[in-house]
């Protein structure tokens, strides 16, 4: 009971425990660092032949680094399945400053990179880490017009230190929304959890759901989406530990590798 009173706000809504607002063992292959430019839907060049060839894999990085400046627009409210949320939030930050929209940039690209090297097409939310929103409605909408084989949300919880670990965000059923892709992201969710936890070391969270997976039916993002779809909270960026692994290059390649397996697992499978 103790650890479900904590759930009551956390990175963009996405869960953790009341904020104002991942030690991998496994040595892997880091692909080229990734870019300051993120890859465009219509991008001129075709994906590499591959085991994913003919996917599609929306990722969605959490917040905007515009977002701060930007409260009105940030603020308003938007469909979010039965009722409404604000269009997006700031998220959370480490003790040092390492802000969550930066970290989630970074990792989604380097997710991009290992997906589109097994021949996936991946479209990317948004394509700079400057501007603003998008809103959460329209982060969905871009999965759907996309007609993506899975998507998948990059955020980082912002709940106090003495927190730790990750924990993949499922969709439950949300009558006239999410009763299609309840099932099919149940799967998504185990797959990401299950090689995230492998390829990272980064230990399921002890203070959200239950064995790395936590169910929620007030996410605009997933209510909203009408494809297989899950969100993934890499570590608390609130907590020493975690903070360090969200900062360190290294380790984040060892998550985006993590991500990356779990997404194809999946793919492969379906």
């Amino acid at each position: 009971m103790a650890a479900a009173a904590l759930l009551a706000a956390g990175c963009a809504g996405t869960g953790g425990v009341p904020t104002t607002d991942v030690t991998a063992t496994l040595p892997l292959p880091a692909p080229d660092a990734p870019g300051d430019e993120a890859h465009s839907p219509q991008a001129d060049e075709a994906p590499p032949a591959g085991p994913l060839a003919g996917l599609t894999v929306v990722i969605d990085p959490g917040h905007n680094g515009g977002n701060a400046d930007a409260p009105e627009e940030i603020n308003r409210q938007v469909p979010a399945g039965p009722g409404t949320k604000s269009c997006d939030t700031v998220g959370a930050e480490t003790a040092e400053g390492y802000p969550e929209h930066e970290f989630t940039w970074d990792l989604s690209q380097r997710v991009r990179d290992r997906l589109e090297a097994e021949g996936a097409r991946v479209v990317l939310t948004r394509q700079d880490d400057t501007g603003v929103g998008p809103c959460v409605n329209e982060r969905a909408e871009i999965g759907n017009d996309a007609g993506a084989d899975a998507a998948i949300s990059l955020h980082a919880d912002g709940a106090p230190a003495g927190y730790r670990g990750f924990h993949v965000i499922a969709p439950g059923e949300v009558a006239g929304y999410t009763e299609d892709i309840v099932e099919p992201s149940m799967r998504l969710a185990e797959d990401v959890r299950d090689r995230f936890a492998e390829l990272s070391g980064q230990p399921p969270a002890g203070y959200a759901g239950e064995d790395g997976i936590d169910v929620r039916t007030d996410l605009g993002g997933l209510n909203m989406s009408t494809v297989p779809k899950v969100f993934l909270e890499v570590g608390n960026m609130g907590d020493p530990t975690d903070a360090g692994h969200l900062a360190d290059e290294a380790w984040r390649d060892r998550a985006a590798a993590g991500v990356a397996a779990g997404v194809a697992d999946y793919l492969r499978r379906e």
